[in-house]
């Protein structure tokens, strides 16, 4: 084989991994509207995440990855609590109430709570410039989409599952800050089988609290439901995780990382052509400025970071930046 064709070979696994990490992470949001219409959110969750974390993990075990010591469990635990758990769980939960296309928009604005985390904490990382511009236009762009009303229950999307997400969004957002500077022994794919296991024990927690099981019949899961759940663990937690992996060791950070604005778009898409969700000026105006906000974020922050799901991936600083202290540790 010619370089030529070396080289050819491998533009071509990258445009797939690009086109599985904007299509299937972005489609996510309709599946999960499709997976929650006869299964109870936190059970979907906590079964998805059972049967792709276990799946992954023996991925990597396959591939030869050494086995996850007592403080990589305890780090996963932590992470993938709130990432997953707290993070995706928010995601599945909403989508009850809030239409697909705008979850993925309220969603997008994870890399702002990660910022001003980052920020509030002892000795935190003071934001550049160019990122209090985007930090700026994503709020203003949360205050378009959401509008004040919805705090009373009568605004363009509803106030309780807004509120949900964004708790959600800033779970996942303190989870990165402290996975950042966790130290693992074992590999990345087999730390991420750990933290959907966490995430898994988590929900089902949960969907005991919710009283889910009493009120579920596996004979009433419609087979939609059952493929949308299918597509979750294989595409969305596995396929969507793994090329996400591939693109961070082939091309820069900053660029795996704009899947963060895409997926939004691609959300939006799908609610409107096979959900029947509607997509109003208002709604077109507010995606806009978020995701003009968070790519102002991400261009002016570079680096490596953890892959999400249904959430957008935060980006390090540039090791130009003035840090006090070292990354916080898990």
């Amino acid at each position: 084989m010619t370089p030529a064709d070396v080289a050819k070979r491998k533009k071509t696994r990258i445009l797939l991994a690009f086109a599985a990490v904007y299509l299937v992470w972005g489609s996510t949001y309709l599946f999960i509207k499709y997976a929650i219409e006869t299964i109870p959110p936190f059970m979907l969750g906590a079964t998805r995440f059972l049967a792709s974390g276990g799946l992954l993990y023996a991925i990597a075990r396959l591939r030869g990855g050494a086995h996850p010591s007592a403080r990589d469990w305890r780090s996963a635990a932590i992470t993938g609590v709130l990432m997953l758990g707290l993070g995706n769980g928010a995601v599945m939960f909403a989508e009850q109430t809030v239409p697909s296309g705008v979850v993925a928009l309220i969603v997008s604005t994870v890399p702002i709570w990660i910022v001003l985390l980052d920020w509030l904490r002892p000795r935190g990382v003071r934001p550049r410039t160019s990122v209090f511009a985007g930090l700026a236009l994503g709020l203003i762009g949360m205050v378009i989409l959401i509008g004040p009303r919805a705090i009373i229950g009568e605004g363009h999307v509803d106030g309780i599952g807004a509120l949900v997400l964004f708790i959600g969004s800033m779970g996942w957002a303190l989870g990165t800050i402290l996975s950042k500077g966790s130290k693992r022994s074992g590999s990345p794919l087999a730390y991420s089988a750990l933290q959907m296991l966490a995430a898994s024990a988590a929900m089902m927690v949960a969907a005991l609290v919710f009283n889910e099981p009493a009120n579920f019949a596996l004979a009433n899961v419609s087979l939609r439901s059952i493929l949308s759940w299918v597509y979750l663990v294989l595409f969305g937690s596995i396929i969507g995780y793994t090329a996400y992996i591939y693109l961070l060791g082939v091309v820069s950070a900053a660029k795996a990382a704009t899947y963060a604005y895409v997926n939004p778009i691609i959300a939006v898409l799908l609610g409107w052509a096979f959900a029947n969700e509607p997509i109003s000026a208002r709604t077109l105006v507010a995606a806009a400025v978020i995701l003009g906000g968070v790519a102002t974020i991400t261009i002016a922050q570079s680096g490596s970071a953890n892959p999400t799901g249904e959430f957008p991936v935060p980006t390090e600083p540039q090791p130009n930046q003035q840090r006090e202290t070292a990354r916080p540790a898990a």
